[in-house]
Parts: C-alpha cells; structure tokens; sequence
C-alpha cells in the first residue's frame, strides 16, 4: 500500500513494510490464535494487518494524529481492530488494556523511547503475556546483559525479573523505509509466571537497584552511601551482610544477589 504521509523523524518513525518478514517476525513470537494484542505504534498498519489475521483482538495505540485516521480507514471493515490515538508515556493503560483479559505486547519502539517503554511495560501491574519489539541492537544487548559486562544494568536486571528475554531475529537498517542509521534486534520476552527471586517489597527493590548502578565506576559501598545517605560503616556493614566482597561494583551482581542485598537492608 502507498500512503501519501512521510514517517517522522521527531516520533522516530522507521516503518517495516515486507509482509513476509513481518509474518516470519509474528511466528517467532507466543502469539496464538485468537489472544489479544496491544500494538504500540502501529505506524502504517503493516504489522498491525498480520496480526489481525491471527490474533483475536489487537488494540493499536497510535500517537501520530495524521496516522490515526487512516489506520482506522484501513481497519474499518475489521471490528477486532482498534485504533486508538495517544502517547504510551502518558496514557491510562490499565483502563485502556482492561478490556484485552491477558494479551501480548507487539511493538516496534521508537529508539529514543526504548529503556522508558520497556520500564514502564516490565512494571505495569497487568496480565502481559509476552513483550515482543523491535529495538535498537544496542538496546538488545542491554536487555540482554549478563553480568560483568559493560552493557549491564538496571534494564537487564527488570527483564530477568519478569521474562525470559532472547534476541528472535536481527533486522538490518536496509530492511526500514525510512532506514535509520542503526541496525535493529527483534526481541521475544515471554512472560514469567513467578519472578526468579522473592523480594518484600518490589518498590524498594528497584530503588536498591537504580542506586546501585547510580555511578557505575564506584563500588557498590559507595553507590549505597549516596543512595541512602549511610555512612561508610553502615554501607559496608549491609554488603557484608549480604556476603558481597566490600569492594564489589554493582555490574558485577545477579539478580540473586541484588535479592540478597535488599533482603539484608538494616533498616527494614
């Protein structure tokens, strides 16, 4: 299909448009017949098309007003696709995915947006049965990462915790109209039943990991001292009470070892 509108490059708008790439993307995923899909950003429509002659609903959240109106020109005919206009940053999406009962996450993610979207969908207190989206290859190896390495970090750590994060396909920039200057990682995060470790309080949790990765180049000591305003004694005290070696860097750390850090916090 030829659509008289020009991807933006302000919304980072990099379309696929090979519809047997796009089904060849589509059977890498858990996706069956008949679940429910929210599609973030369905652009053109062309993903958006695939899906529903598979899924059961798709509901595609577009932030583009002048996309809007011709996805739901070309979607008129068929009543389990929705398009709805907004942001994914700003929307009310438990109102907004309610009606979906359990449901896949298919997207492929503005670049500038990646490590926010992916927070805020590992951490929506909803029933996602998978996140599967298209990425910058650099922030797939950040999803990724295992420890010790320079691309983990806190994105690594909440994938862990929620799915089983695996690269599907790599996608070459020659594959996007517009071609972005990048090459793209097809993600398939299928969704855990049960987190691998057991935290109190899962709040607590990600702030005790956010301020341990704060300055990568301190040590987890320090990191600790900044983070909660302990002094030098108190911040090594928790680590030794989480049998860490005083001078570890929070790279270095599992998330079994994160567990056992915030389960060791003296002030609980």
């Amino acid at each position: 299909m030829t659509l008289p509108l020009r991807a933006k490059h302000a919304l980072g708008q990099h379309f696929l448009r090979d519809e047997s790439l796009l089904e060849r993307m589509l059977d890498e995923t858990p996706l069956n017949a008949g679940d429910s899909v929210f599609e973030i950003g369905p652009g053109l429509g062309d993903m958006t098309r695939v899906m529903a002659r598979r899924a059961g609903r798709v509901l595609a959240l577009e932030i583009d007003k002048d996309l809007v109106p011709v996805l739901r020109t070309q979607f008129m005919l068929d009543k389990h696709v929705d398009v709805v206009e907004g942001d994914i940053m700003t929307a009310d999406l438990p109102q907004l995915l309610a009606p979906l009962g359990d449901f896949h996450v298919i997207a492929n993610l503005p670049y500038y947006l990646t490590t926010p979207i992916l927070t805020l969908l590992l951490q929506l207190p909803l029933p996602i049965k998978s996140i599967c989206v298209t990425v910058q290859t650099e922030a797939a190896r950040r999803v990724l990462a295992q420890p010790s390495s320079k691309e983990y970090g806190p994105l690594s750590l909440l994938a862990q915790y929620r799915t089983q994060p695996r690269a599907a396909m790599s996608l070459p920039r020659r594959l996007f109209t517009p071609p972005p200057h990048v090459d793209s990682t097809f993600l398939v995060m299928p969704a855990l039943q049960q987190p691998p470790v057991q935290v109190q309080d899962e709040a607590a949790f990600w702030r005790l990991v956010q301020a341990s990765f704060a300055m990568r180049r301190k040590t987890l000591v320090n990191n600790l001292m900044s983070g909660y305003a302990f002094d030098r004694a108190q911040a090594q005290a928790w680590v030794q009470a989480a049998s860490l070696p005083p001078s570890v860097r929070a790279e270095a750390l599992t998330l079994e070892q994160f567990a056992a850090l915030d389960a060791a916090y003296p002030n609980r």
